[in-house]
């Protein structure tokens, strides 16, 4: 029997989701909006009667809905995109993001809602949905314009920032309170995970992915992509993290493959139903009555969205220093909430957290802004238009000078390949610091893992010596290449530095000292945090003195191997993207 009443819900939501699909396509209307209306129109909570009978098991076909929109979010984000969005997407993503959870924090604490109501309220309106702006974009043929990657850039930051932003929220709702080291060491982990799982992951997933290809074979390169989808969430709900977390980082793997436009045409079908499913099954949540109560609040906020976004985008862009028509263009395009939004919201929900009323209104507040967002969008030019002639002229020039100032400074600096140089090398120190941590992370969780287990019959002090010896010797080859990085760039430091001296002599021990220097810090703080990190797996002072001298034997018996070791895996990982051109 409940395979029946299964089959029959499942039967009632594609047909009626089918049926607003086409109706919506011809109104030329976003199909998400009609997901919604479709759940709306099949829930518990429209008269006469629910069409829905097993509620459950629809919300956990949601639950992989949740896993395949955000799987598809990460095939559209690219770690080469990332690196070109420049710095008028990052600012813009942080100043929006920050700006609009103060504002919705406010605007809940005004209503007199509770504080994690608010809060979690702030951070539903902080991020723009990547879904319903680029199907807005491309129906209005604009996706290829300079804006609209301006816009992508964006997106992808806050893509990323709302990562951070679902773990800290599944933080406080674990705690009750979010303290500053709690956030502090919260988001070091994540970083350190997120990191090492790209760059991992970016090695090995493409070359799988490349292998399978190989046969031709389009079932079995289907099967292996949701094996890999599918495999890494459950990794990743391991580590306490969420599935959705999951889902869009290895999207973002599977997005490094030079197959990839092949497995998006694989993967479109079955994230087109289980995205209608999930989207049903948020409007299958509310709660008309609801919506009437609190339709006060659900105008406030929506006009807080559609003006906040509008403003601080279009401020962010221009101050970054674009023009102020593709600012004004930026600005009403971002100025929705989407699927982001729904997932932050549904966090609250599931673990019971917040009020009962913040979902449905979320909701409502995304309906009203994805019907908004393509008249937006439309009207960026003129509104940009008037508000050129009604500017003073002195204000006017003063905001054209300012453009003027900053390409005049993007265009004349005489040192931007040493710059270049600097950056790369220490984002290169960045990543390698990255994998150290990781190694020591895991052996502090393998510790606590395998601690007081039937399979391990060894003592405690010779489990902790082994997992922090191996911690040691996975990280050898990353710490030479610290060692070695850092004195290349002491080196560009030091001759930077010599442009100001006058006697050669002082100029030669200045550059001696600044070579030297500058590599024996940087290791010692390796050190540093290497101790601070494998605090809880330290064995004892004799076992750890044999570990130390064994390590500091292998650095210099293999210093070689380990150079050539990490050359290779470094050349590895940039023969990814070499490839995918």
């Amino acid at each position: 029997m409940h395979i029946h009443i299964f089959l029959q819900d499942l039967a009632v939501v594609m047909i009626v989701a089918g049926a607003v699909t086409v109706l919506f396509h011809r109104l030329n209307q976003p199909v998400v909006l009609g997901y919604i209306i479709a759940g709306l129109i099949l829930g518990p909570n429209t008269p006469p009667f629910s069409f829905i009978y097993d509620e459950p098991t629809i919300k956990t076909l949601a639950e992989l809905g949740v896993i395949f929109l955000m799987f598809s979010l990460g095939l559209e984000f690219s770690v080469m995109k990332l690196f070109k969005v420049g710095a008028a997407a990052l600012i813009a993503a942080v100043t929006e993001i920050i700006f609009m959870i103060l504002v919705g924090y406010e605007i809940g604490m005004y209503f007199g809602w509770g504080a994690i109501d608010s809060l979690f309220l702030g951070a539903t309106l902080a991020i723009s949905s990547s879904t319903i702006i680029i199907r807005a974009l491309e129906g209005l043929g604009l996706k290829k314009k300079p804006f609209a990657q301006t816009i992508f850039g964006i997106l992808i930051i806050e893509d990323i920032l709302a990562i951070a932003i679902l773990a800290l929220l599944s933080s406080l709702a674990v705690t009750g309170a979010i303290e500053a080291g709690g956030v502090v060491l919260t988001l070091g982990k994540l970083m350190v995970f997120l990191v090492f799982s790209m760059v991992v992951g970016i090695m090995f997933v493409p070359r799988v992915l490349g292998y399978v290809a190989k046969f031709k074979n389009d079932e079995m390169l289907l099967i292996t992509v949701l094996a890999l989808c599918f495999g890494f969430s459950l990794l990743v709900i391991q580590l306490d993290y969420s599935v959705a977390l999951g889902a869009f980082l290895v999207g973002a793997m599977v997005a490094e493959s030079q197959h990839i436009k092949h497995i998006e045409k694989l993967v479109e079908p079955l994230t087109n139903m289980f995205s209608a499913i999930f989207f049903v099954s948020i409007g299958l949540l509310v709660d008309p009555k609801i919506m009437h109560e609190y339709m006060v609040p659900i105008t406030v906020i929506t006009l807080a969205v559609i003006i906040g976004k509008v403003l601080i985008c279009s401020l962010s862009v221009f101050f970054a220093g674009r023009d102020g028509r593709t600012s004004m263009r930026v600005g009403m395009g971002l100025a929705q909430i989407g699927e982001f939004s729904f997932i932050i919201a549904g966090l609250g929900v599931s673990l019971d957290v917040t009020s009962p009323f913040l979902y449905p209104v979320v909701v409502a507040v995304s309906a009203i802004t994805t019907f908004t967002t393509p008249y937006l969008i439309k009207f960026a030019d003129p509104v940009s238009d008037y508000l050129a002639k009604k500017m003073p002229v002195s204000i006017a020039q003063v905001f054209i000078m300012y453009t003027a100032w900053l390409q005049n400074i993007k265009t004349d600096n005489s040192k931007v390949a040493v710059m270049h140089a600097l950056k790369m090398g220490l984002l290169q120190i960045f990543i390698n610091l990255i994998f150290i941590m990781a190694f020591f992370i895991g052996g502090s969780y393998l510790s606590h893992g395998i601690h007081g287990s039937q399979y391990f019959i060894v003592d405690l002090s010779t489990q902790r010596a082994v997992i922090y010896g191996a911690a040691i010797a996975l990280s050898l080859p990353f710490m030479i290449a610290i060692y070695l990085k850092l004195r290349a760039l002491s080196m560009i430091a030091a001759e930077m530095t010599m442009e100001k001296c006058d006697g050669k002599k002082f100029d030669l021990r200045v550059r001696r000292n600044i070579s030297k220097i500058i590599p024996v810090l940087g290791i010692s703080g390796v050190v540093l945090i290497m101790l601070a990190l494998s605090a809880s797996i330290l064995p004892p002072l004799s076992l750890l003195l044999v570990v130390v001298i064994t390590s500091l034997v292998m650095t210099v018996l293999l210093w070689r191997w380990f150079v050539r070791l990490h050359s290779q895996l470094q050349k590895a990982f940039m023969v990814t993207f070499e490839d995918k051109k």
